[in-house]
């Protein structure tokens, strides 16, 4: 799967959770810039991510993400593995 397409299931899942069906979500949108992405939403987002692409985030990979291009990025390293 490329990046493109896990950009848009990672938007669209950001989107649900957040409750913001129009949203505009790229890769550099970072929570900070989302008034309803909190540190509750976050991890509803984290394990949405994780159920539709079926890995598994360790801690240490989630509190390394800056930006929605970090959860691409890592997303598509253990996707293609």
């Amino acid at each position: 799967m490329d990046k493109q397409k896990i950009l848009s299931e990672i938007a669209e899942i950001i989107r649900q959770v957040v409750e913001q069906p129009d949203l505009q979500i790229c890769m550099q949108t970072m929570a900070e810039n989302v008034e309803e992405w909190d540190s509750f939403n976050h991890i509803n987002i984290v394990v949405a991510v994780e159920a539709r692409f079926g890995v598994s985030f360790h801690t240490a990979e989630i509190e390394e993400l800056q930006n929605v291009s970090d959860l691409v990025g890592l997303v598509w390293k253990k996707t293609n593995v």
